[in-house]
């Protein structure tokens, strides 16, 4: 059975010790980097493990899922690439929700006396209106397929 695998570190050693492939990015992206930090939270070298259940596609999360989908096995999946996935198959999310998993976005104003084509005040609009409680809204009501896809945090 496989799954879209928005983890923790108690199913990542059930999936190190099941005969079904966990199928990683490799491509040294942010949800890459985060795969790697929680094998190693879970004090498992998945490199290095013997049977040949690690599979590192070396490429992005779409070409990714496609090979989990096909290899019947798991993966961990951003929120944007799974909402938009059409090739399930049998892929399901078995973990979400998890605390770690979240993945902070932010905004900040380019220093104009480093780059002084900048617009600063046309950027510094759009940074208020961001964290603004409409902005904020806007964010909220981003779905996809009527799934949410962002959370909006801004404590200002």
């Amino acid at each position: 059975m496989s799954r879209a695998c928005r983890t923790s570190s108690g199913h990542l050693r059930k999936i190190a010790a099941a005969p079904v492939p966990f199928v990683a990015r490799g491509d040294d992206s942010g949800t890459s980097k985060a795969e790697l930090r929680f094998w190693k939270d879970a004090d498992i070298s998945p490199k290095s493990a013997d049977g040949g259940w690690y599979r590192d596609t070396g490429s992005g999360m779409g070409p990714t899922l496609n090979t989990a989908a096909a290899m019947d096995g798991y993966t961990l999946a951003d929120r944007g690439t799974w909402l938009n996935f059409k090739n399930r198959q049998n892929l399901t999310i078995l973990v979400e929700g998890d605390r770690r998993l979240f993945n902070q976005y932010g905004v900040m104003l380019v220093n104009p006396e480093k780059h002084p084509h900048v617009k600063q005040d046309l950027g510094r609009r759009f940074i208020e209106w961001l964290i603004s409680p409409a902005g904020q809204q806007t964010i909220a009501d981003y779905k996809i397929n009527g799934e949410p896809l962002f959370v909006p945090d801004a404590k200002g």
